[in-house]
């Protein structure tokens, strides 16, 4: 029997998300945002949502634009403090020993050493409550050569994407593949 747990913010998994914007003095940041993910085959699309209260949400609003990169285990620290510490206060990329990239096709930063960025034009913006929702077109994903396959894509071990674990706060990784989307099922049919 399942035991209700009422109504909570627990989804697994859930990533955490290096978003990437430029104030309005053009000084990078970079912000760990835990809730987003696809939204939309196409256009490709990326949803974030973030708080008002956050430095980022004004950004995003005023250049329109966003990059959205993909934390590592072996960015864990990095991607922790970036969701600690406000870009009013500091500047994120130094302290975090970060290079801030200029996206070459939309308004917005991401950190080389992230190995993958997701590079997003604000296409809608959703007022839900407490959060609002920011959805970007990808225009491109970039990945360092070597977080890819021989086959010339992604590859998430290589990756070692963050999970972030919404009941108990922490971070985990992920694990070997289970099997062949859209073709294990076939065996009921």
């Amino acid at each position: 029997m399942k035991k209700s747990l009422g109504a909570k913010t627990l989804l697994f998994p859930t990533p955490v998300l290096m978003v990437g914007t430029y104030d309005q003095d053009g000084k990078p940041n970079l912000m760990n945002a835990a809730w987003g993910g696809i939204c939309c085959s196409q256009p490709p699309c990326v949803a974030v949502s973030l708080r008002k209260a956050t430095y980022s949400y004004a950004a995003i609003v005023e250049r329109k634009a966003f990059t959205v990169g993909i934390a590592c285990e072996n960015r864990m620290v990095e991607a922790d403090y970036l969701g600690i510490a406000s870009g009013r206060d500091a500047n994120k990329f130094s302290v975090a020993r970060l290079t801030p990239v200029r996206s070459d096709l939309v308004d917005a930063p991401y950190a080389a050493e992230f190995p993958v960025v997701l590079e997003c034009r604000l296409l809608h913006t959703i007022e839900i409550g407490l959060h609002t929702q920011f959805i970007g077109e990808i225009l491109d994903v970039k990945g360092d050569d070597d977080v890819c396959g021989d086959d010339g894509l992604l590859d998430i071990m290589k990756i070692k994407p963050l999970i972030f674990d919404t009941s108990h706060r922490g971070y985990h990784g992920v694990g070997p593949m289970l099997g062949r989307a859209f073709s294990v099922g076939k065996q009921l049919s």
